[in-house]
């Protein structure tokens, strides 16, 4: 039996295709896992530079010594969250400009702004996405 091809499901395939060009453009590439990869992100250097920032005093995270902060939530799974911080969807140049700026997005928030570098966050968010 043939069942017909509604507008529904038209509108579907095209908001999939829609979204998957946008993801692409925004330099979104699906991993293993179905983690993010971040486009000229290092997550070994992600790692040296959470360290050298000193994330972990806020926040847990995984695979990182001394990262048993509470302030913060856990930043474990980060990279399947449907959003940074509650309110920007979860993509690579959010996260980024999260890690850069949070209180130009959410001002008076408890993560106060770092001065990390474009950089340094780029790789900071490469390394979170490795996160299971």
């Amino acid at each position: 039996m043939r069942y017909p091809v509604g507008r529904p499901a038209k509108a579907a395939a095209a908001l999939i295709l829609v979204l998957t060009l946008a993801a692409a453009a925004c330099g979104v590439r699906p991993l293993p896992n179905n983690l993010l990869q971040v486009s000229g992100g290092d997550p070994a250097q992600g790692k040296l530079a959470i360290e050298r920032y000193g994330c972990g005093s806020c926040h847990q995270i995984n695979g990182i010594s001394g990262a048993n902060g509470v302030v913060g939530p856990p930043l474990s799974g980060i990279g399947s969250r449907g959003t940074v911080a509650g309110v920007l969807a979860n993509t690579p140049q959010n996260m980024v400009n999260w890690i850069q700026h949070p209180q130009q997005i959410v001002p008076g928030n408890a993560m106060p702004d770092m001065g990390v570098s474009q950089q340094d966050a780029t790789n900071i968010a490469a390394y979170l996405y490795t996160l299971k």
